[in-house]
Formats: C-alpha cells, structure tokens, sequence
C-alpha cells in the first residue's frame, strides 16, 4: 500500500510567465483564451499582471528581470541556476495546500532548497523550489 501523500487538499492555483513586455503577452492570453485581468498587487520593484480563466485558474505574468540567469524555460539554459530565491519573477507553477508548514518542514527533511516570502499586505505563505528537473514551483497556504 502507498503512503499517504506529503501535501494535502492539494489545487492548481496560478501559473506564472516572465517577460519584457508583459502587456502585450496579456492582451494575448485575453484575446485568445479569455482571461479577465483582475487585480494585481503592487511589488513595486517589477511589473505585473494578474489574469484569471474563470472556473479554471489564475496566470500572473511578471516583469522579466534581464539580471538573472533565468533561462526562458527549462531546455533553454546555457548555465542553469538553481537559487529559487530568482524564482518570484521566474517561470513557476503554484499550487495551494492545506498544510503548508508541514508541506514547507518536509521539504527542509528531504534537503529541497526553498526561499520563503509572504505576498505584500497578505497572509498568503510562499515557499519556492524546483523539481528535479529544473522547473520551478511554488505552493501558497495560509
């Protein structure tokens, strides 16, 4: 019998892209897909905007910082960097968990490198990380 997953009340909740010209990138997934721009916060550092594919997620496109050695995707990299703390304004996918620092404790067990942040004015938890292949994740709790 398999053991019981580490994360609990697991859902998708955004996807995130990078890029030097975030409004146009949105005014595409707006036309395309539907997406209805919703409120953003405002990081101050960088650019972003907040979409959301109603019944479906949330896609938050961020300000490329050109800076970090980020590679456009994962099978882009010259020299891949493996520091999560780029990957706030880095291609991530975010799911939300229930358990969030039991979820965070168990990365720390097995030896995942994390960098943790709360989002402005919120008490929505971030911790960051990638998976063995390189592409970054984030999960959101409270």
């Amino acid at each position: 019998m398999a053991a019981a997953p580490v994360a609990q009340g697991v859902s998708l909740n955004h996807i995130s892209r990078e890029s030097s010209d975030i409004r146009r990138l949105a005014e595409f997934y707006k036309e395309t897909f539907g997406f209805e721009e919703i409120e953003s916060p405002n990081f101050g550092e960088f650019k972003v905007i907040w979409l959301n594919l109603p019944s479906a997620f949330s896609m938050h496109l961020i300000e490329r910082n050109p800076t970090y050695q980020l590679p456009e995707g994962p099978w882009s990299a010259t020299s891949p960097v493996a520091d999560p703390s780029h990957l706030p304004r880095g291609h991530h996918i975010c799911f939300s968990v229930s358990n969030f620092e039991s979820f965070v404790q168990t990365l720390k067990e097995k030896g995942i490198q994390t960098f943790q942040r709360s989002l402005p004015n919120s008490k929505v938890k971030q911790v960051f990380f990638f998976d063995p292949d390189g592409n970054g994740l984030e999960v959101a709790g409270q």
